[in-house]
């Protein structure tokens, strides 16, 4: 049983907050989204099934928001962590061959919309939507930058590419540039991903194939995260709307190192985790561009998008599909069925043969 609440015990949309909370049939899985400060999800599994957040508002509202977010009762919490998107950054290739970093956006620095509009409680979906603060390039001034968020009550696969295959233990962010006027002839974007972990929960990037790939050929998964919880993706993005297969993007993952800097202040993160974070835990970020080398197909269509799933546990993995399986036994059953029908036909040949002789007394 899945169910949506926005901004629960707070009747003001300047602020966002999305709790999606999932009850098994002896835990609870809490996921809370938020735009307060940097785009979060906390991510926390509980061990019971009444177990319910509870959210200090004016503190979590103030400079000082430690404490403000917390599970109740906290006994029941057996594992939490949390995702954050930090920054974009966009670059382009000089004609030195050194890249060109154009200003970043702080994507705690932007003015994000209610969601309150785009909450789909059938669809179990909502959509951050913000643009920068200040904008001194009006680059913003005919898009903007969005954060699809997608629930699920059951294992099964996307409809639309990547065809992201999921379970009910999981969620769907879907990064999406929208109308944004590159700063450069040949830009290119990169989202930073900061990840928090508990002390001693060691995180790790993995790249695989898929077994099947009937859905996004020659596309690898990536995902980084820990035995208890994971953040997904393949290795591509697309530049369309409606995306099909020609319409993708390359996708570049670029090394898990330990964070240096620390979280903005006022994001959920501190709220639940408190001044420990960097200390009691620990904050790992990644980068993940998207372009070609010459960034030519975002100029073109002004549209990009990306998709990850996160969950707790380990990520799904694919396994054959019917339509693999029916190519597979067609691929590998009509030459052994050849093979079979032409040994019988010379068997059959042979002892004919032999027939038409006398045997010699």
């Amino acid at each position: 049983q899945v169910a949506m609440q926005y901004n629960p015990g707070w009747n003001n949309s300047s602020v966002n907050l999305l709790h999606v909370r999932a009850v098994g049939p002896s835990d609870t899985l809490h996921y809370i989204w938020s735009s307060i400060g940097a785009p979060a999800v906390l991510l926390v599994a509980t061990e019971s099934r009444s177990s319910a957040l509870r959210i200090n508002w004016t503190q979590l509202l103030s400079p000082a928001p430690a404490g403000a977010i917390w599970i109740d009762p906290p006994s029941s919490v057996v594992y939490s962590t949390a995702v954050v998107f930090t920054k974009v950054f966009e670059y382009s290739e000089a004609e030195t061959l050194e890249e060109l970093f154009y200003p970043t956006y702080d994507l705690s620095d932007f003015s994000w919309d209610g969601i309150n509009h785009t909450l789909n409680h059938t669809a179990l979906t909502a959509e951050f939507t913000g643009i920068p603060a200040t904008d001194p390039s009006s680059s913003f001034s005919n898009g903007s930058l969005a954060f699809r968020v997608t629930a699920y009550e059951a294992s099964g696969r996307d409809r639309t590419l990547p065809s992201l295959l999921h379970t009910a233990n999981s969620s769907k962010v879907e990064f999406v540039l929208a109308g944004v006027a590159p700063r450069g002839n040949s830009s290119r974007f990169a989202l930073e991903v900061a990840t928090v972990e508990e002390i001693g929960v060691a995180q790790k990037l993995r790249s695989a194939r898929s077994i099947d790939d009937e859905y996004t050929p020659t596309i690898f998964e990536v995902s980084v995260g820990s035995i208890l919880s994971f953040l997904q993706w393949k290795a591509t993005a697309y530049g369309s709307q409606t995306p099909r297969r020609e319409d993708s993007i390359q996708c570049r993952s670029h090394g898990l190192q330990a964070a240096n800097w620390t979280l903005p202040v006022s994001s959920i993160v501190h709220a639940y985790f408190g001044e420990g974070v960097g200390s009691a835990y620990t904050i790992s970020a990644i980068n993940i561009s998207f372009g070609g080398e010459d960034g030519k197909v975002y100029q073109e269509k002004r549209y990009l998008s990306w998709s990850a799933l996160l969950g707790f546990g380990q990520p799904p993995k694919d396994t054959f599909s019917p339509l693999v399986i029916s190519i597979m036994a067609v691929a590998l059953g009509t030459p052994m069925a050849l093979l079979l029908v032409g040994s019988c036909v010379v068997l059959f040949a042979q002892r004919k043969r032999y027939s038409e002789y006398e045997p010699i007394n």
